[in-house]
């Protein structure tokens, strides 16, 4: 990976993945500032879920757009829409520009993600591949360090703004290392010799329909009156036709196969990204941790989900892959479960971060595992958009599970605390309905991430796990 002609290009795609992983990790320990300063905590879960939301967009372009023109265009398209995310976010005056900003940076995220995939795709043999990608959750361990004490300290110190005014400055290095390798090795088309395939107007469409959909749910989740069934209804409508078309065929079901592996990313990464997002809350208002400490208390994730990566890379686990996945959403189940437990004043926060080192383990394994699985069952010309459907039920189960941890929070009172972290009105009952708020969240997420135990065990890496289709051809549909 490391050795000629892949050294200056593993490093440059990696660079970009540590960009987005210190991003990830500073943002997350600064959110719990800013939403209470912009009066947001209401649309807390909203502020994540934005990001999610109209990067499913541009997952789908992005894959097409790879397709026809190679990676390189998307990546510096993506990059360049992630840092002007972090400005808007940065310079809001209120929460909902805040959520604007988090918007453009899923546009940008979007792109980014994709592309990365296409260049391990096009590039790197198969006997390469599960060692980058090992090396991608490698690059979160320095952030999820360092990242935490570095936003902690600056929201401390300068203001919540800073955190995403700085990050920024990290684009350069990752542009000036990742674009001229890429432009080398993978600048064009799988098949230059071939006409420029057109883009498909229908996936694009159906792209903006799920975005649309996702938004409208969140929306829904967030406002919990009974005209919010409209939008949440319409919100559902918008969704089918873009998850029958854009998925493999049977996700839902998690048909043995790409199917069971598209799905087993959705609900990994739907359970447990909804849960951390409340996790830096649920320490400062209920255990009165300083957003430094907070942030810290999940930062050896970085180290123990490289962890779980490297295992499932080593050559002589990989005939083990499936049962690998499997254990990893148990572990990633039992961290969830146990993480809440800290709401009990008698047990001591370190609880947090050692639950979320075993979630975070968990999640190494099957989140390295199923990008491999998925490009070994991937044509030349699929990489692409099969990349796409990964990232899609990504995500999409995201936003769909933060929708539903959003609404949990605020029927449970979640959302009653004012700008300096309190409960509203002391004595009114709401102090109460604090623990129970987030305890719901993390009670949702447990039971999802279980249901993934069992999705694992369909998973299968051979040629009998080939992808069933119905429709059209592959390049129009992804069901």
């Amino acid at each position: 990976m490391l050795r000629a002609p892949y050294r200056a290009l593993s490093i440059g795609i990696v660079s970009v993945v540590l960009l987005i992983a210190f991003e990830a990790t500073a943002v997350g320990t600064a959110m719990p500032v800013a939403a209470r300063e912009l009066n947001g905590i209401p649309l807390y879960a909203f502020a994540f879920s934005a990001y999610f939301t109209t990067s499913l967009f541009a997952m789908v372009f992005a894959g097409q757009w790879s397709d026809r023109d190679g990676p390189l265009a998307p990546l510096a398209t993506g990059i360049g829409l992630f840092a002007a995310g972090l400005v808007v976010a940065g310079t809001a005056s209120g929460m909902w520009v805040f959520i604007l900003g988090r918007a453009v940076q899923g546009l940008g995220g979007g792109l980014v993600i994709v592309a990365l995939y296409v260049v391990v795709g096009r590039v790197y043999p198969p006997r390469l591949r599960p060692s980058i990608l090992a090396a991608f959750a490698a690059a979160w361990v320095v952030p999820s360090v360092v990242g935490p004490l570095a936003a902690g300290t600056v929201t401390e110190q300068l203001g919540w703004r800073w955190v995403f005014l700085g990050i920024p400055v990290l684009i350069a290095p990752p542009l000036a290392l990742a674009l001229p390798a890429i432009r080398r090795m993978a600048g064009g088309r799988a098949d230059p010799g071939a006409p420029a395939p057109r883009f498909d107007r229908r996936p694009i469409l159906l792209a903006l329909a799920l975005s649309a959909g996702a938004g409208l749910l969140q929306y829904a989740g967030e406002d919990l009156r009974w005209v919010s069934l409209a939008p949440a209804l319409a919100g559902a409508a918008l969704l089918v036709a873009p998850v029958r078309e854009l998925l493999p065929a049977g996700t839902w079901r998690a048909v043995r196969g790409l199917p069971a592996v598209v799905a087993l990313r959705g609900v990994s990464a739907g359970s447990f990204i909804a849960a951390e997002s409340f996790v830096p809350l649920m320490l400062v208002t209920q255990r009165g941790l300083s957003p430094t400490m907070a942030g810290l208390s999940i930062a050896a994730g970085g180290a123990t989900w490289s962890l779980g990566s490297y295992v499932q890379s080593r050559p002589r686990l990989q005939a083990h892959r499936e049962t690998l996945m499997a254990v990893g959403m148990v572990l990633v189940t039992s961290g969830i479960a146990i993480a809440p437990t800290v709401l009990f004043q008698a047990v001591p926060v370190w609880v947090v971060a050692v639950a979320w080192a075993v979630g975070c383990a968990g999640m190494g394994t099957v989140i390295s595992g199923t990008s491999v699985v998925t490009l070994g069952l991937s044509a030349p010309g699929e990489v692409g958009a099969n990349s796409s459907a990964l990232q899609i039920s990504d995500g999409l189960s995201n936003v769909l599970m933060l929708a539903v941890g959003g609404a949990a929070f605020g029927a449970l009172g979640g959302g009653s605390i004012d700008a300096g972290g309190a409960p509203v009105s002391a004595g009114s009952g709401a102090a109460e309905a604090h623990p129970a708020a987030f305890a719901g969240v993390f009670v949702l997420m447990a039971a999802v991430a279980l249901v993934g135990v069992w999705v694992a065990t369909r998973v299968r890496t051979g040629a009998a796990a080939a992808r069933p289709r119905t429709g059209p051809a592959p390049e129009t549909a992804r069901m």
